[in-house]
């Protein structure tokens, strides 16, 4: 499998950053790739360089005229009261220098991994500088400018006449890939995120199924504050079973936003490592019962880019390289290169311990509370199959 995977990176992608103190922070990537590396986990010649995306593939997904303030924006030419309309100058998505042309390369780095794959030179292929799946048609929204996954399904779509399944892990709702799709039948979107009740974007509640011809291709599986591990993936596990044999897609697309984590200072969810080994274990199961094997994967959130991303993250490419070298401990020599620049005590084995943190007194709550969303949200499935 090693000669049929593709890892597509290049450290300009490290340019998306809005500041030094701003919560999304690309440097992960940085470390994911040196901790891959130094377990000999990632070849040179796996290694792919991103494009950059035309502005005919954004304008695939986004306005023309909002393509047009992102870039007059990153050269200080589109006035503050202006660039608000369109979602840019925020706390959450400030403006940067040349921020069109790292954005663009972000999206041009998931539609190298989609051609990769779909014109077969690899089977699987991982853009973990991708995922950003809050970005509007025509507003920036939650650090993310272009919506890489969003421009992806469409170019898929065009060039391919693939449909689509979209599997969005991540803590936050994907909805801005959800409303790009929500009318489309050919696009089954599954999101399995924090309820919105306290997160942001507040959306993906059990009730958004689509609409017109798209209604029944929208999957939301809104999982309640502190959900545990357990909880957590017989959401995921059935969930993605049933929906993949409901859509029997030809592509499998998944978001891996590694904010599930206990760790995260953004979320309120109790996951350990244990969930990031299986994500990756199962979306490469269905990618072959379903797609021949055709599995494109993109980062997402993550914000301990430290203790949680690298080691997340890493699973991912060592699942679609079918190595397993990410067992006991992680290499010493990573630890001691990174430890003088992390503000927290890196850990030192590639799984968490089991005492992470005290018992959460609601854990029976929760779970039955998840089970009770999971039935609702494979409802009509489960009924049109007995019907």
């Amino acid at each position: 499998m090693k000669d049929r995977v593709a890892f597509i990176y290049s450290e300009e992608q490290l340019n998306y950053k809005f500041s030094s103190h701003h919560p999304f922070n690309q440097f992960r990537l940085k470390l994911t790739v040196d901790l891959l590396t130094r377990i000999q986990g990632l070849d040179a010649e796996h290694i792919i360089p991103p494009r950059m995306a035309t502005e005919e593939e954004l304008a695939l997904i986004h306005d023309p005229s909002y393509i047009d303030a992102v870039k007059k924006a990153g050269h200080g030419q589109l006035p503050k009261e202006i660039a608000e309309n369109y979602g840019l100058g925020t706390e959450d998505t400030p403006v940067f220098p040349n921020m069109h042309e790292a954005s663009s390369l972000l999206v041009g780095g998931t539609l190298t991994a989609v051609d990769q794959v779909m014109t077969g030179k690899a089977l699987h292929a991982l853009n973990l500088g991708g995922g950003l799946h809050h970005g509007f048609r025509g507003k920036a929204s939650g650090f993310c400018i272009y919506n890489d996954s969003s421009v992806a399904i469409k170019y898929l779509q065009e060039k391919y006449n693939a449909r689509v399944l979209y599997v969005d892990t991540d803590a936050h709702h994907g909805d801005g890939v959800q409303w790009s799709f929500y009318d489309d039948p050919n696009v089954c979107t599954l999101s399995i995120h924090e309820t919105g009740r306290y997160l942001f974007p507040g959306t993906g509640n059990l009730n958004e199924r689509g609409q017109g011809l798209g209604y029944g291709y929208s999957f939301n599986i809104p999982v309640d504050a502190f959900t545990e591990d357990e909880s957590w993936l017989q959401a995921y596990t059935q969930a993605l079973k049933e929906v993949a044999e409901f859509f029997k897609p030809d592509v499998i697309l998944t978001q891996n936003g590694a904010d599930s984590h206990y760790y995260d200072p953004l979320t309120h969810l109790s996951a350990t490592m244990k969930i990031y080994r299986e994500i990756p274990k199962l979306a490469h199961e269905i990618a072959h019962k379903y797609c021949g094997g055709k599995w494109i994967a993109v980062g997402g959130g993550g914000y301990d880019i430290w203790r949680v991303v690298p080691r997340a993250w890493a699973h991912i490419w060592l699942e679609m390289s079918e190595n397993s070298n990410c067992y006991g401990s992680l290499p010493a020599d990573w630890i001691a290169y990174w430890q003088k620049d992390s503000p927290v005590v890196l850990p030192k084995e590639w799984d968490d311990p089991e005492n992470l943190y005290t018992p959460i007194p609601r854990k029976a709550e929760i779970t039955e509370k998840n089970l009770i969303t999971l039935e609702k949200a494979l409802y009509p499935i489960r009924n049109q199959q007995k019907n």
